[in-house]
This record gives structure tokens, sequence and C-alpha cells, in this order.
């Protein structure tokens, strides 16, 4: 082979080279996810709260009964959107029968507040009827990726620390099992009464404030939450006025509503007011960030505001009758004779 020879081939290598090589311009545009969608999903990644400190089977027990009981109230929240005057005894019922679980279970807090706020939210989203099956897949997916993030958290924390032995179901009473909760889902189910005769508009924050005060544990603690959550919440919302003016995209809003959730976590043990002051953007961000844009924000954080008055207010009215020895007895008597297996409990 002489040297034009060689040339030429060189000059033909280096040609299929850059062929097979080149990468070609493209003028397709990334999908975007959508918003709403990821934040119907974001919903049932609640159900990572509601890990427990015990082995790691039931820690997925648990884990996977807090997905199912947040699937379960959102789908009865979203088919009562379409059933107006059913929400308030639908929500009633839900905020009874979760809160009478918990407190038999021994669940920790958050306890019963995010499975009522699942409800809440699904019953005044703007969803069509078509549109639930898709939705409630969204949420049970979120669900299901909560279950494998905890599962995997699991795995690396118990080579770390071993887990906490797994105690028997204490005596649980009537009083606390079974009137607490009724009273307690009453009193949700009058804040949204409430809620709604003022015609606020998408009012699901007001059963949600009202059920995150009356279960303090006494009524210093049902006072003390509601001056935090009231407190807290006129904070709360002067710190979103400020996230609502930065140019906000899909990226900026799932960045802000992780860090906020974080600061929320290392803050919710500590001291609960200082908690509300990011809980409040971060539920503003998880049930309006797909409304954001088309309104004023003043208008979303002044009905946030008037939802969490309102509730707090009924909250305190529910804590005053549920630790009162006096409400207890008149009320109680005729429960306990109306209640089949009350010494089962």
């Amino acid at each position: 082979m002489d040297w034009r020879e060689w040339e030429k081939f060189r000059a033909r290598l280096r040609s299929e080279v850059h062929h097979l090589a080149r990468l070609n311009p493209s003028d397709r545009r990334w999908p975007m996810p959508h918003l709403d969608y990821g934040l119907i999903s974001s919903m049932g990644g609640l159900a990572f709260l509601y890990l427990p400190a015990m082995p790691l089977a039931h820690r997925l027990v648990a884990l996977m009964a807090a997905a199912f009981g947040l699937c379960s109230c959102y789908i009865l929240g979203v088919m009562t959107h379409f059933m107006p005057l059913l929400f308030v005894p639908v929500l009633t019922f839900i905020a009874i029968a979760v809160s009478m679980l918990c407190r038999y279970f021994v669940v920790a807090p958050p306890g019963s507040l995010f499975f009522v706020m699942a409800a809440a939210i699904g019953a005044y989203s703007p969803v069509e009827f078509l549109q639930i099956p898709t939705f409630v897949g969204l949420l049970a997916m979120g669900s299901l990726l909560a279950c494998l993030i905890g599962f995997c958290y699991s795995l690396y924390t118990l080579r770390l620390a071993p887990a906490q032995p797994v105690q028997p179901l204490p005596s649980l009473n009537f009083d606390f099992v079974v009137f607490d909760s009724l009273v307690i889902g009453v009193f949700v189910g009058i804040s949204l009464v409430f809620a709604q005769l003022f015609q606020l508009d998408r009012p699901y924050w007001v059963p949600v404030s009202c059920l995150a005060v009356i279960q303090g544990a006494s009524l210093r603690a049902v006072w003390n939450k509601q001056v935090h959550r009231i407190a807290g919440t006129a904070i709360g919302l002067v710190v979103a006025w400020g996230l609502l003016l930065l140019p906000l995209d899909k990226w900026s809003v799932s960045l802000m509503m992780m860090a906020l959730a974080f600061v929320i976590e290392m803050l919710i043990v500590r001291h609960y007011g200082l908690a509300v002051v990011f809980i409040t953007p971060l539920t503003i961000l998880l049930a309006d960030a797909a409304q954001l844009g088309h309104g004023t924000p003043n208008a979303i954080l002044e009905a946030r505001l008037i939802d969490t008055v309102l509730g707090s207010l009924v909250g305190l009215a529910g804590g005053l009758c549920l630790h009162s020895p006096a409400f207890r007895d008149k009320l109680g008597r005729p429960i306990r004779r109306l209640w089949p297996s009350r010494n089962a409990l």
C-alpha cells in the first residue's frame, strides 16, 4: 500500500468514525412532569411518617396499613366531591373511625391527622369523575414508594441500633377509644359545617386544624396547640408570601417542599408552634401549588388564615368538652348503654 492509498484509507476511517460517533441535534422538548399529579402522589408519601421503631416485619405492616388508610380516606373524600351533601357525615365518620383505630393500636403522632387531611383535600380537589382512578392510582403509587423507602431506611437504621421490642397492646378503656373518638369526630364535622355556612372557598384546612388542636392530651395541651397553631400559621403565611414571590416552577416547588419537610421534622418534636410556621407554606404548596399563577396568592393566604382560626376555635371548644368531667359523665352514660361490645374494651 503506497502513501496515497494509506491517506485515502485514513480519510475513509475518520469519516466512518465521524458518522458512527456523531450526536444528532434534537428538537424534542423534555417531557415535564405534571405538578398536580406529583402533589397527589406526595400525599401518599405521608405514609412514611407512620414508620414505627419496631422490628422490620412490624414496620412494614404499619407502613402498608398507613398506605391503605390514606388511599381509602382519599377515595372517600374524592367520591364526596360529587355529592357535597354527604361530605360532612362522611368526614365525621372518617375522623371517628380513624381516631378509634389509632387509639386502639396506640399509633404515635401524627395519629389520625393526615388521614383526615387526605379525605378533606380529596373532597375539595377539582377532579372530574373519569379522573378518579388516575388520582387514586397516583396516591397509591406515592404510598408504595413510601413503603419502599421505609423498607430501605429500616435496613440501614436497624444495622446501627436495635429495634424497640414489640409491646403488647395496653388495656384500653371505653372512654379513651370510643367516647373520645366520637367527640373528636363530631367536632371535626361541626367545624366543616361552620366552614360551609361561612361559604369558605375549599375549606379543607378547617377540619384539619380542628383535629390538630382537639387531639391534645390535656386541656393545657389543647390550649397550647390552639395558640401555637394560630400564631404559627400567621407567621407561616408571611413565610409563604415571601416564597410565593419567587419565580416558581415544577422543580423549584419540589425542592422547596423537600426543604420544608426536612425543617418540619427537625422542629415538630421540639416546638409545635415553630413547626407550624413551616407546615403552613408546605400545606399551601401541597394543596394549591397547581393553582398558583391562576389567581393572587393573597387570596390563598387569607383563606388559609381564616380556615386555621375557625378550625382552631372549634377544636378548642371540642377540647373543653372532651376534658370536662361533667360533659363526659352526662354524655358518656347513654353512649355506653348503646355500645354493644363495651366489655371487650
